[in-house]
């Protein structure tokens, strides 16, 4: 067996003629084999003659019939150039770039990589094959972790921006103060003019913008704030001499710990109890799009990241708007939240859809009940429900598994989409079953359920069983 030519990129034996002679054909073909996962040995015509396998993973009911087969007829389509390539390459002794192929068995599409290499004068070829199934299931699972972390960043980055942009244009003075030493680390526009000044505050002690009179009621208050996390308020005089109503809480972040201090002056207390306050108190506890209404669920105020939500160009299309017109299903989700919150008080985690003008989504929602007994308010926190998916073959959802699961839709899902249900939960376990009673034989399973070998790959695919599709790659 001539086995002179080398692979492109590689280095060859020096002395192969002197080292390699008297070398038997059984020797050869044990090398052959242990290179591998599998070996092919193809004629002339391109029809495999004999078939050696060196992994155990590999579907042996499936190979043993390419034997007396024409190479390319056991790939798929696509992959038919890349054999008739290797095998017309090989004889010019132009070999050794590996190639990927996809050959259908029963279990799903199976990628291999070969490399041909001339064998005798006759044109017989040897093509030795790599199983690249794991190879291609971690480079997926790799991709879909990337892809993951550049939406969790694109996320972080959209949510900075939204609390940027509350810090900046909040009409209230807002400070970031360290705990451990009392100096500030950051400061709003509105806090620079209630200190009356134009310079950046960072670095300073924070009780050198206040009165002297007003300095250990502030510390006091930080203390007590650090101490056991109280909410409570100080009345304190800055500098200018303005009297300023203070509270704090207390946050931690890269492992250290802050305090976020606002300031009112006093002369505004009045007025900053009405819808203004209550929005930033709303938004200081609650992420993403954020929406307040009135006992009645008409909007009062809301952020950008609900404009997004509802498709919405002006914040005047949604004042005075009632909020069922863009959030919960018509006469059922709704309900059931406010009435979960005049009880509670809180809901969180609440699925439920919003609509915007050419589309709906689904989202979660976590509500708060706000104000007193005279003027009370809704405050509704409201982000999509999309899930990462860092297994690139898993299902969109998980079906009910029981006729209870299905039944406690009732009230939460339309009656269609509880059918639809229904018809996917049947249809799952006859695919399970029929899979468990064939042993996992894919075509079997298909006679068994009356249907082609296609459409029970379409429907695995569906609802996600097995180990379907994987790309095909050089």
């Amino acid at each position: 067996m001539d086995l002179s030519p080398s692979l492109a990129g590689a280095v060859p034996f020096r002395a192969a003629g002197a080292l390699l002679q008297g070398v038997d054909a059984d020797l050869a073909a044990r090398v052959i084999a242990a290179s591998g996962d599998v070996a092919l040995v193809v004629d002339a015509e391109g029809y495999i003659r004999d078939i050696a396998m060196g992994s155990a993973d590999l579907p042996i009911e499936g190979l043993e019939t390419w034997r007396d087969q024409l190479w390319v007829d056991t790939v798929t389509s696509e992959s038919r150039v890349k054999i008739e390539e290797m095998l017309r390459d090989a004889p010019s002794r132009r070999s050794g770039r590996w190639r990927q192929v996809n050959h259908p068995l029963a279990g799903g599409d199976v990628p291999i990589r070969y490399v041909a290499v001339e064998a005798s004068r006759d044109g017989r070829v040897v093509a030795i094959g790599r199983d690249m199934r794991a190879a291609a299931a971690l480079q997926q699972r790799l991709l879909a972790a990337q892809q993951s972390m550049e939406r969790d960043y694109v996320r972080l980055r959209q949510v900075e921006s939204r609390y940027r942009l509350l810090f900046d244009e909040s009409s209230e003075a807002v400070f970031i103060v360290e705990t451990a030493n009392r100096r500030i680390t950051e400061a709003n526009p509105a806090a620079r003019r209630l200190v009356g000044t134009e310079d950046h505050l960072t670095g300073q002690p924070f009780v050198a913008i206040l009165d002297d009179s007003s300095r250990d009621a502030a510390l006091t208050l930080l203390g007590a704030v650090a101490a056991a996390e109280q909410s409570t308020v100080a009345r304190v005089s800055v500098g200018t001499g303005r009297e300023c109503r203070m509270s704090a809480t207390l946050f931690r972040q890269d492992r250290a710990s802050y305090f976020l201090v606002r300031m009112s002056r006093a002369d505004n207390i009045a007025a900053s109890e009405g819808t203004d306050t209550r929005l930033i108190d709303v938004l200081d506890r609650l992420p993403d799009a954020f929406v307040l209404t009135d006992d009645n669920l008409d909007i009062l105020a809301e952020n950008a990241a609900f404009l997004d939500l509802t498709q919405s160009a002006r914040r005047a299309q949604l004042r005075g708007a009632p909020l069922s017109q863009f959030l919960g299903r018509p006469g059922i989700d709704l309900g059931i939240l406010v009435g979960q919150l005049r009880e509670h008080g809180a809901v969180r985690n609440f699925t439920t859809l919003i609509r915007g003008v050419t589309s709906e989504e689904e989202v979660e929602v976590s509500a708060v009940l706000a104000g007193d007994s005279e003027r009370p308010c809704f405050g509704f926190s409201i982000r999509t429900s999309s899930r990462r998916k860092v297994d690139l073959i898993a299902p969109d959802r998980a079906l009910p598994k029981s006729v209870e699961q299905l039944t406690e839709l009732v009230g939460r899902v339309p009656l269609k989409d509880i059918v639809r249900e229904s018809s996917d939960l049947i249809e799952r376990l006859c695919i399970e079953a029929a899979l468990a009673y064939t042993a996992d034989n894919r075509a079997s399973a298909a006679e068994i359920l009356g249907l082609s070998r296609q459409s029970l790959y379409s429907k695995l695919h569906r609802h996600g069983l097995g180990n379907l599709g994987n790309g095909d790659t050089d």
